[in-house]
């Protein structure tokens, strides 16, 4: 990423303006001492010219410094020895024009160190004065540069870091939509298989939460109420398929526009189906809890299955929830209890939380 040339070139006239302004001020307070018999028109009028006239020496001054810091790639003995270089021509220039023009042509006297001893146009004073004028310039300078490239680096750093995760999260649904696509379309062609009558309805109910994955899940969040009603519609289709299956759904919402991932609470209940309600041989349930409370959502599902081993099959859905739930609300509490029987989820989601995205 590139900074806004029009944004950079206001950020660097204002900063010049400024420090005339303040250049200005401290020489126009300091000249009462100086030129105590000047009036302050005059004074005014002097350090105005005075000023500006230091800025045709410290602006190349400041800009050469700060391209030989950040764009010449040399030995850093040899950087430093540039700048030192540099710094000290900048004195010297500073020096000529404070004693040939400012006092001659500007102030009409004759440069003294004390009022009374002429001031020669180079010796130990005259040029500590010169070089902490320039360095004090420099310092702002560089101060203020690198403030601003530290920022632009933490704006960079914070786009590529919510690029990856939508990234991330982009293909861990990704991951998802297409398992939940091929396991109901499995459902239908073995429906089809035995000419069932509830077929036509499977494909409308599939079309519509199909419809919601693809379009209106597309969203980084979604009011839950929605969310919630996606999954009626994908219990729908599952309880025409098993008709030994019972439901149990509680909803209590205090807030239905809440919002919220789409997609995520979804997949503890496709979890449901494929590794309970889909293996057990007989009669089988699930009971689903959702409370939405003062901006603190507890999720509760509990599930029949066989009793043996499921082998690691359990466990490959719940890593990419595991995952989804570590990026977009990192302070959440998920609990999987595998009983003899039954399985039974616990998800706990404080929307309070400033850290969730």
């Amino acid at each position: 990423m590139k900074p806004n040339i029009s944004s950079k070139l206001y950020t660097h006239l204002t900063f010049w303006i400024l420090y005339l302004l303040l250049e200005v001020y401290l020489d126009f307070y300091w000249s009462r001492y100086q030129f105590p018999d000047f009036k302050w028109q005059v004074r005014l009028q002097n350090t105005v010219m005075l000023e500006l006239g230091y800025l045709l020496i410290k602006i190349p001054l400041a800009y050469a410094l700060l391209y030989v810091y950040e764009k010449i790639n040399i030995h850093r003995i040899f950087k430093y020895l540039l700048c030192v270089i540099i710094l000290v021509t900048g004195v010297l220039i500073h020096r000529f024009f404070t004693h040939y023009i400012i006092y001659p042509f500007i102030y009409g006297v004759t440069e003294t160190l004390d009022g009374h001893q002429p001031s020669g146009f180079i010796n130990g004073l005259v040029a500590f004065n010169a070089f902490m004028d320039l360095i004090f310039m420099v310092g702002l300078v560089f101060g203020i540069e690198i403030t601003r490239q530290k920022n632009l680096l933490n704006q960079q750093i914070s786009i590529l870091k919510a690029e990856k995760l939508d990234q991330e999260l982009t293909m861990l649904k990704a991951q998802i939509n297409p398992h939940f696509l091929f396991n109901t379309l499995n459902n239908i062609y073995g429906m089809a298989l035995k000419k069932a009558d509830e077929t036509p309805d499977v494909i409308l109910q599939l079309s519509k939460v199909m419809r919601y994955n693809i379009y209106e899940a597309a969203v980084k969040s979604i009011a839950l109420e929605k969310d919630i009603e996606n999954i009626r519609d994908f219990i729908q289709i599952q309880k025409i398929r098993h008709h030994q299956l019972s439901v149990v759904f509680n909803e209590n919402i205090d807030h239905p526009s809440q919002q919220i991932s789409p997609l995520i609470l979804i997949q503890f209940v496709e979890n449901a189906f494929k590794h309970g309600v889909s293996e057990s041989l007989g009669h089988s349930f699930i009971s689903i809890d959702i409370q939405l409370k003062n901006g603190i959502l507890t999720y509760r599902i509990e599930n029949s299955k066989e009793q043996r081993s499921q082998g690691q099959s359990t466990k490959m859905g719940l890593k990419n929830i595991h995952r989804q739930l570590e990026l977009l609300y990192p302070r959440h509490t998920l609990s999987v209890e595998d009983q003899n029987d039954r399985y039974i989820v616990e998800l706990s989601i404080d929307f309070n939380d400033t850290s969730s995205l």
